[in-house]
Protein backbone atom coordinates (compact mmCIF):
# COMPACT_ATOMS: atom_id res chain seq x y z
CA UNK A 1 0.00 0.00 0.00
CA UNK A 2 1.62 3.70 -0.91
CA UNK A 3 0.30 6.24 1.35
CA UNK A 4 0.87 10.33 1.49
CA UNK A 5 1.15 12.80 4.10
CA UNK A 6 0.45 15.92 3.16
CA UNK A 7 1.49 18.56 5.81
CA UNK A 8 5.18 19.02 6.68
CA UNK A 9 4.31 20.38 10.13
CA UNK A 10 4.46 19.10 13.53
CA UNK A 11 1.50 16.47 12.91
CA UNK A 12 2.33 15.34 9.56
CA UNK A 13 5.68 14.89 9.91
CA UNK A 14 4.86 12.56 13.31
CA UNK A 15 2.05 10.76 11.28
CA UNK A 16 4.93 10.22 8.47
CA UNK A 17 7.43 8.67 11.12
CA UNK A 18 4.92 6.32 12.48
CA UNK A 19 3.92 4.69 9.42
CA UNK A 20 7.50 4.47 8.57
CA UNK A 21 8.95 2.96 11.28
CA UNK A 22 5.47 0.51 11.36
CA UNK A 23 6.16 -0.58 7.67
CA UNK A 24 4.35 1.40 5.17
CA UNK A 25 5.50 2.75 2.17
CA UNK A 26 4.78 6.51 2.88
CA UNK A 27 5.67 9.73 1.38
CA UNK A 28 5.59 12.71 2.71
CA UNK A 29 4.69 16.17 0.68
CA UNK A 30 5.00 19.48 2.20
CA UNK A 31 7.56 22.61 1.60
CA UNK A 32 10.35 23.85 4.26
CA UNK A 33 9.80 26.86 6.44
CA UNK A 34 10.22 30.22 4.42
CA UNK A 35 13.57 32.65 4.37
CA UNK A 36 11.50 35.72 3.83
CA UNK A 37 7.94 35.91 5.06
CA UNK A 38 7.14 38.88 3.14
CA UNK A 39 7.69 38.22 -0.06
CA UNK A 40 6.71 33.94 -0.02
CA UNK A 41 4.11 33.25 -1.76
CA UNK A 42 3.36 29.40 -0.67
CA UNK A 43 1.99 27.89 2.54
CA UNK A 44 3.08 28.51 5.92
CA UNK A 45 3.44 26.58 9.32
CA UNK A 46 3.26 27.74 12.49
CA UNK A 47 5.97 25.65 13.88
CA UNK A 48 8.81 27.98 12.77
CA UNK A 49 9.56 28.99 16.06
CA UNK A 50 11.54 27.85 19.50
CA UNK A 51 9.34 27.25 22.18
CA UNK A 52 5.46 26.12 22.89
CA UNK A 53 5.01 24.72 26.48
CA UNK A 54 4.39 20.87 26.69
CA UNK A 55 2.45 19.83 29.73
CA UNK A 56 0.26 16.90 31.31
CA UNK A 57 -1.79 19.52 33.08
CA UNK A 58 -5.14 20.49 31.44
CA UNK A 59 -8.80 21.45 31.89
CA UNK A 60 -9.87 18.53 29.73
CA UNK A 61 -8.61 15.27 30.09
CA UNK A 62 -8.60 14.15 26.40
CA UNK A 63 -5.41 16.83 26.08
CA UNK A 64 -3.97 15.55 28.61
CA UNK A 65 -4.04 12.05 27.75
CA UNK A 66 -2.31 12.68 24.24
CA UNK A 67 -0.02 15.21 25.76
CA UNK A 68 1.27 13.05 28.43
CA UNK A 69 1.45 10.12 25.82
CA UNK A 70 3.42 12.27 23.35
CA UNK A 71 5.86 13.64 26.30
CA UNK A 72 6.33 9.78 27.17
CA UNK A 73 8.04 9.26 23.81
CA UNK A 74 10.13 12.52 23.90
CA UNK A 75 13.14 11.22 24.87
CA UNK A 76 13.47 8.05 22.97
CA UNK A 77 12.95 10.35 19.89
CA UNK A 78 15.79 12.97 20.59
CA UNK A 79 18.04 9.87 21.34
CA UNK A 80 17.31 8.16 18.36
CA UNK A 81 18.03 11.24 16.27
CA UNK A 82 20.65 13.14 18.01
CA UNK A 83 18.26 16.08 17.53
CA UNK A 84 17.25 17.83 21.12
CA UNK A 85 14.46 19.70 21.51
CA UNK A 86 12.60 19.14 25.31
CA UNK A 87 13.56 21.24 28.36
CA UNK A 88 11.88 19.83 31.51
CA UNK A 89 11.60 22.99 33.02
CA UNK A 90 8.06 22.35 34.71
CA UNK A 91 4.67 24.38 33.82
CA UNK A 92 2.29 26.84 36.20
CA UNK A 93 -1.14 27.21 35.74
CA UNK A 94 -2.62 29.86 37.72
CA UNK A 95 -5.83 30.91 38.17
CA UNK A 96 -8.86 32.66 40.33
CA UNK A 97 -9.34 30.42 43.51
CA UNK A 98 -12.29 28.31 43.58
CA UNK A 99 -13.56 29.16 39.95
CA UNK A 100 -14.49 26.06 37.40
CA UNK A 101 -10.87 26.78 35.15
CA UNK A 102 -8.13 26.34 37.51
CA UNK A 103 -10.67 23.62 39.51
CA UNK A 104 -10.76 21.44 36.55
CA UNK A 105 -6.83 21.63 35.73
CA UNK A 106 -6.71 20.57 39.63
CA UNK A 107 -9.33 17.62 38.71
CA UNK A 108 -7.39 16.28 35.93
CA UNK A 109 -4.06 16.27 37.54
CA UNK A 110 -5.59 14.25 40.71
CA UNK A 111 -7.53 12.04 38.34
CA UNK A 112 -4.18 11.18 36.11
CA UNK A 113 -1.56 11.31 39.10
CA UNK A 114 0.15 14.10 37.35
CA UNK A 115 2.86 14.93 40.01
CA UNK A 116 2.05 18.53 41.08
CA UNK A 117 2.10 21.40 43.69
CA UNK A 118 -0.67 23.35 44.64
CA UNK A 119 0.47 26.93 45.77
CA UNK A 120 -1.36 29.93 47.35
CA UNK A 121 -0.50 33.24 46.73
CA UNK A 122 1.91 33.38 49.56
CA UNK A 123 3.71 30.48 48.27
CA UNK A 124 3.83 31.35 44.81
CA UNK A 125 5.49 34.68 45.68
CA UNK A 126 8.20 33.06 47.60
CA UNK A 127 8.56 30.44 45.21
CA UNK A 128 8.43 32.72 42.07
CA UNK A 129 9.31 36.23 43.19
CA UNK A 130 9.36 37.40 39.32
CA UNK A 131 6.27 36.55 39.31
CA UNK A 132 3.12 38.82 40.23
CA UNK A 133 -0.33 37.08 41.24
CA UNK A 134 -3.51 38.30 43.10
CA UNK A 135 -4.57 37.59 46.66
CA UNK A 136 -6.97 34.72 45.21
CA UNK A 137 -4.75 33.06 43.18
CA UNK A 138 -4.45 29.11 43.19
CA UNK A 139 -1.13 27.50 41.11
CA UNK A 140 -1.14 24.60 40.34
CA UNK A 141 2.90 23.66 39.48
CA UNK A 142 3.61 20.28 37.16
CA UNK A 143 7.10 19.84 38.53
CA UNK A 144 8.19 16.87 35.85
CA UNK A 145 7.37 15.80 32.43
CA UNK A 146 6.82 19.34 31.50
CA UNK A 147 8.11 22.55 30.80
CA UNK A 148 8.63 23.28 26.35
CA UNK A 149 9.65 21.95 23.38
CA UNK A 150 11.06 23.59 20.32
CA UNK A 151 9.10 23.22 18.02
CA UNK A 152 11.52 23.56 14.77
CA UNK A 153 13.38 20.89 16.40
CA UNK A 154 11.23 18.34 16.91
CA UNK A 155 9.69 18.45 13.63
CA UNK A 156 13.67 17.81 12.62
CA UNK A 157 13.79 15.07 14.73
CA UNK A 158 10.43 13.57 13.16
CA UNK A 159 11.55 13.74 9.66
CA UNK A 160 14.97 12.30 10.14
CA UNK A 161 13.75 9.10 12.06
CA UNK A 162 11.10 8.62 9.40
CA UNK A 163 14.09 9.04 6.98
CA UNK A 164 16.43 6.56 8.56
CA UNK A 165 12.68 4.55 8.50
CA UNK A 166 12.37 4.86 4.79
CA UNK A 167 10.31 7.36 4.19
CA UNK A 168 10.11 9.16 1.26
CA UNK A 169 9.77 13.01 0.63
CA UNK A 170 8.48 15.41 -1.95
CA UNK A 171 9.09 19.13 -1.62
CA UNK A 172 6.50 21.03 -3.05
CA UNK A 173 2.42 22.12 -2.46
CA UNK A 174 -0.19 19.98 -3.03
CA UNK A 175 -2.56 22.03 -5.23
CA UNK A 176 -5.02 19.33 -5.32
CA UNK A 177 -6.75 15.34 -4.65
CA UNK A 178 -8.50 13.32 -7.53
CA UNK A 179 -9.87 10.44 -5.69
CA UNK A 180 -10.79 7.47 -8.13
CA UNK A 181 -11.87 3.62 -7.72
CA UNK A 182 -8.19 2.82 -7.84
CA UNK A 183 -6.80 5.05 -6.12
CA UNK A 184 -5.65 9.00 -5.17
CA UNK A 185 -3.64 11.28 -7.27
CA UNK A 186 -1.81 14.54 -6.02
CA UNK A 187 -1.50 17.38 -8.18
CA UNK A 188 2.36 18.89 -6.89
CA UNK A 189 3.43 21.96 -8.86
CA UNK A 190 1.34 20.38 -11.53
CA UNK A 191 2.79 16.70 -11.38
CA UNK A 192 0.25 14.17 -10.42
CA UNK A 193 1.85 11.74 -7.79
CA UNK A 194 -0.18 8.34 -7.71
CA UNK A 195 -0.65 7.04 -4.07
CA UNK A 196 -3.43 4.46 -2.69
CA UNK A 197 -4.44 6.87 0.53
CA UNK A 198 -3.60 9.94 1.31
CA UNK A 199 -3.50 11.61 5.08
CA UNK A 200 -4.12 15.36 5.37
CA UNK A 201 -2.27 17.54 8.14
CA UNK A 202 -3.04 20.86 6.78
CA UNK A 203 -3.75 22.97 9.24
CA UNK A 204 -4.34 26.41 8.88
CA UNK A 205 -4.73 25.56 4.46
CA UNK A 206 -7.27 22.78 5.14
CA UNK A 207 -9.47 24.54 2.99
CA UNK A 208 -7.43 25.06 -0.35
CA UNK A 209 -7.88 21.04 -0.76
CA UNK A 210 -11.18 19.98 1.48
CA UNK A 211 -13.00 23.10 0.83
CA UNK A 212 -15.50 23.47 3.80
CA UNK A 213 -15.68 19.82 4.05
CA UNK A 214 -13.99 19.61 7.50
CA UNK A 215 -15.03 23.06 9.60
CA UNK A 216 -12.08 24.67 10.89
CA UNK A 217 -11.74 27.93 12.26
CA UNK A 218 -8.74 29.75 11.84
CA UNK A 219 -7.60 32.65 13.94
CA UNK A 220 -4.51 35.00 13.58
CA UNK A 221 -2.36 34.90 16.18
CA UNK A 222 0.55 37.64 16.88
CA UNK A 223 3.16 36.33 19.65
CA UNK A 224 5.59 39.17 21.45
CA UNK A 225 9.60 38.13 21.97
CA UNK A 226 10.96 39.91 24.84
CA UNK A 227 14.50 39.96 24.89
CA UNK A 228 17.16 39.97 27.94
CA UNK A 229 20.40 40.26 29.30
CA UNK A 230 22.95 38.06 30.84
CA UNK A 231 22.09 39.54 34.47
CA UNK A 232 18.47 38.93 33.66
CA UNK A 233 18.69 35.19 32.58
CA UNK A 234 20.61 34.40 35.71
CA UNK A 235 17.70 36.14 37.86
CA UNK A 236 15.08 33.99 36.05
CA UNK A 237 17.36 30.72 35.87
CA UNK A 238 14.58 28.06 36.38
CA UNK A 239 11.98 29.76 35.65
CA UNK A 240 8.91 27.43 34.39
CA UNK A 241 6.80 27.88 31.33
CA UNK A 242 3.28 29.82 32.81
CA UNK A 243 -0.17 29.83 31.52
CA UNK A 244 -2.68 32.06 33.69
CA UNK A 245 -6.06 31.51 33.47
CA UNK A 246 -8.24 34.35 33.83
CA UNK A 247 -11.41 35.57 34.80
CA UNK A 248 -12.33 36.53 31.23
CA UNK A 249 -11.79 33.03 29.82
CA UNK A 250 -8.59 34.32 28.38
CA UNK A 251 -5.31 31.92 28.96
CA UNK A 252 -2.21 33.84 28.05
CA UNK A 253 0.82 31.40 28.11
CA UNK A 254 4.42 32.55 28.59
CA UNK A 255 7.81 30.96 28.17
CA UNK A 256 11.09 31.18 30.03
CA UNK A 257 14.03 32.62 28.56
CA UNK A 258 15.26 30.71 25.01
CA UNK A 259 18.05 31.20 23.07
CA UNK A 260 16.87 32.29 19.73
CA UNK A 261 18.71 31.70 16.40
CA UNK A 262 19.80 35.25 15.83
CA UNK A 263 21.86 35.09 19.61
CA UNK A 264 19.30 36.94 21.45
CA UNK A 265 17.77 35.30 24.64
CA UNK A 266 13.78 35.95 24.97
CA UNK A 267 10.96 35.71 26.82
CA UNK A 268 7.76 34.64 24.72
CA UNK A 269 4.15 35.65 25.61
CA UNK A 270 0.80 35.06 23.35
CA UNK A 271 -2.65 35.40 24.49
CA UNK A 272 -4.63 37.68 22.06
CA UNK A 273 -7.22 39.60 23.54
CA UNK A 274 -9.95 39.07 20.73
CA UNK A 275 -10.04 36.60 17.76
CA UNK A 276 -9.24 37.50 14.26
CA UNK A 277 -10.80 34.99 11.77
CA UNK A 278 -9.19 34.34 8.76
CA UNK A 279 -11.70 33.44 6.25
CA UNK A 280 -10.29 31.76 3.40
CA UNK A 281 -6.52 30.57 2.40
CA UNK A 282 -5.17 33.84 0.70
CA UNK A 283 -6.40 35.42 4.29
CA UNK A 284 -3.90 32.92 6.13
CA UNK A 285 -1.38 34.22 3.61
CA UNK A 286 -1.44 37.28 4.27
CA UNK A 287 -1.50 37.31 7.38
CA UNK A 288 1.50 35.27 7.82
CA UNK A 289 2.68 37.90 5.29
CA UNK A 290 1.84 40.73 7.53
CA UNK A 291 4.16 39.68 10.41
CA UNK A 292 1.78 40.15 13.04
CA UNK A 293 -0.72 43.12 14.99
CA UNK A 294 1.72 45.36 16.43
CA UNK A 295 -1.61 46.76 18.71
CA UNK A 296 -1.68 43.29 20.08
CA UNK A 297 2.22 43.24 20.20
CA UNK A 298 1.79 46.74 22.45
CA UNK A 299 -1.14 44.39 24.61
CA UNK A 300 1.18 41.65 25.39
CA UNK A 301 4.03 44.20 26.26
CA UNK A 302 1.45 46.04 28.45
CA UNK A 303 0.46 42.45 29.74
CA UNK A 304 4.15 40.84 30.61
CA UNK A 305 4.59 44.16 32.27
CA UNK A 306 1.80 43.53 34.74
CA UNK A 307 2.73 40.06 35.34
CA UNK A 308 6.50 40.93 35.55
CA UNK A 309 6.98 44.50 37.01
CA UNK A 310 10.73 44.44 37.41
CA UNK A 311 11.56 42.51 33.84
CA UNK A 312 14.53 44.64 32.58
CA UNK A 313 13.93 44.21 27.99
CA UNK A 314 15.93 45.22 25.90
CA UNK A 315 13.62 44.94 22.84
CA UNK A 316 10.48 43.89 21.92
CA UNK A 317 9.85 42.20 18.94
CA UNK A 318 6.52 40.34 17.11
CA UNK A 319 5.79 37.32 15.34
CA UNK A 320 2.57 35.84 13.42
CA UNK A 321 0.83 32.37 13.57
CA UNK A 322 -2.65 30.96 13.07
CA UNK A 323 -4.37 28.62 15.01
CA UNK A 324 -7.08 26.16 13.66
CA UNK A 325 -10.11 25.27 15.64
CA UNK A 326 -13.09 23.06 15.70
CA UNK A 327 -16.70 23.53 17.11
CA UNK A 328 -16.16 21.17 19.95
CA UNK A 329 -12.28 22.37 20.61
CA UNK A 330 -11.26 18.49 19.59
CA UNK A 331 -9.31 17.46 16.81
CA UNK A 332 -11.00 16.17 13.59
CA UNK A 333 -8.90 12.96 13.20
CA UNK A 334 -10.98 10.49 10.61
CA UNK A 335 -11.47 9.08 7.77
CA UNK A 336 -13.49 10.68 4.89
CA UNK A 337 -13.59 8.38 2.43
CA UNK A 338 -11.65 4.74 2.28
CA UNK A 339 -8.93 6.85 0.68
CA UNK A 340 -8.53 9.64 2.41
CA UNK A 341 -8.10 10.59 5.85
CA UNK A 342 -7.32 13.80 7.82
CA UNK A 343 -5.71 14.94 11.10
CA UNK A 344 -6.08 18.60 11.85
CA UNK A 345 -7.50 21.05 14.65
CA UNK A 346 -5.39 21.65 17.29
CA UNK A 347 -7.16 24.27 18.78
CA UNK A 348 -4.15 25.77 20.26
CA UNK A 349 -2.95 22.82 21.94
CA UNK A 350 -1.59 21.05 19.34
CA UNK A 351 2.44 21.63 19.67
CA UNK A 352 2.87 19.65 22.67
CA UNK A 353 0.73 16.69 21.82
CA UNK A 354 1.48 16.45 18.00
CA UNK A 355 3.65 13.19 18.17
CA UNK A 356 0.55 11.57 19.16
CA UNK A 357 -2.04 13.03 17.17
CA UNK A 358 0.10 12.25 14.06
CA UNK A 359 0.02 8.63 15.71
CA UNK A 360 -3.86 8.44 15.80
CA UNK A 361 -3.71 10.27 12.58
CA UNK A 362 -1.50 7.02 10.64
CA UNK A 363 -4.45 5.07 12.63
CA UNK A 364 -7.09 6.27 10.91
CA UNK A 365 -5.39 6.61 7.44
CA UNK A 366 -4.40 2.64 7.26
CA UNK A 367 -7.41 1.71 9.56
CA UNK A 368 -5.40 -0.31 12.23
CA UNK A 369 -3.33 0.52 15.54
CA UNK A 370 -0.17 2.12 14.73
CA UNK A 371 2.60 1.73 17.09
Amino acid sequence: MKLAVIGRGMIGSAATRHLAEAGYNVTLIGTREPEAYATHDGVFASHYDEGRITRGLDQNRFWSDVSRASIARYRKLEAATGTRFYEEVGVLMAGPQGRSLIDAVLSVAQSTNIDHDQLDAEQLAQRFPYFHFPQDTLGVFETTNAGYINPRRMVQAQLIAAKNAGAHFVDGVAGGLNEAANGISVDVGGANLNFDRVLLATGGFTQSLLGDEVPLNIYARTVALFSIDADEQCRLAGMPSHISLLEDGRDPYLLPPILYPDGSVCLKLGGDPEDNVLENTQDVKDWFRSGGSQSVGQFLEHSIREKMPNLRIIETRIAPCVTSFTEDELPVIRALTGRVAVAVGGNGKGAKNSDELGRLGAEALVGQPVV
